[in-house]
């Protein structure tokens, strides 16, 4: 175990996990707006699992957590960082299964991650980008103390079409901010 809520457990995926990453990842309504298009064939999932349990979380490059709930030991998700090279800033993903939106184990999940990236790990900024049509991401992101910083039109080819992106950033300050509230 990496991190702790009190409902979820975020640590590094094991090989076992594979049957449930590529049962959420082939949902359409879940790749929606992901780059990967659905479904992902278990084939696939044993591979992204198995490269996803060599990441290093102290290292730059990308990091993915699986997000486990400690009521039934499922695998619902998972919360990706992508540190950057100075370490004192990263990117943040995330992924839920279909059926387990709707009851904030998403927020639970990013709000463990940032208070760790920047509580322990002292980052000054972590950026977030979103599909725009995407509206239950980036609700979750300005929620979470999230500022909408920008919008890119048609910047991005996803799924043969372009797609605007929204992006967003929290600094260390705006997090001490809102804990003091």
């Amino acid at each position: 175990m990496l991190l702790e809520t009190p409902r979820l457990v975020l640590r590094r995926f094991r090989a076992e996990d594979a049957v449930q990453l590529a049962a959420y990842r082939s949902d359409p309504a879940v790749a929606r707006y992901q780059s990967w298009t659905a479904p992902v064939p278990l084939e696939t999932a044993d591979r992204i699992v198995r490269a996803l349990a060599e990441g290093s979380l102290e290292s730059p490059g990308w990091f993915q957590y699986a997000i486990e709930l400690k009521a039934d030991g499922c695998l619902v998700g998972d919360v990706g960082v992508c540190l950057h090279e100075n370490l004192m800033q990263a990117s943040i993903g995330f992924t839920l299964a279909a059926d387990r939106q709707g009851h904030g184990y998403a927020a639970e999940a990013v709000g463990a991650v940032l208070d760790d990236l920047f509580g322990r790990r002292g980052l000054h900024r972590v950026s977030a980008e979103c599909d725009a049509r995407n509206t239950r991401s980036a609700r979750l992101l300005l929620r979470l103390g999230f500022v909408q910083e920008g919008l890119l039109r048609q910047a991005s080819w996803l799924k043969g079409e372009w797609t605007d992106d929204l992006q967003f950033g929290l600094l260390s300050s705006d997090r001490q901010a809102a804990a003091g509230r």
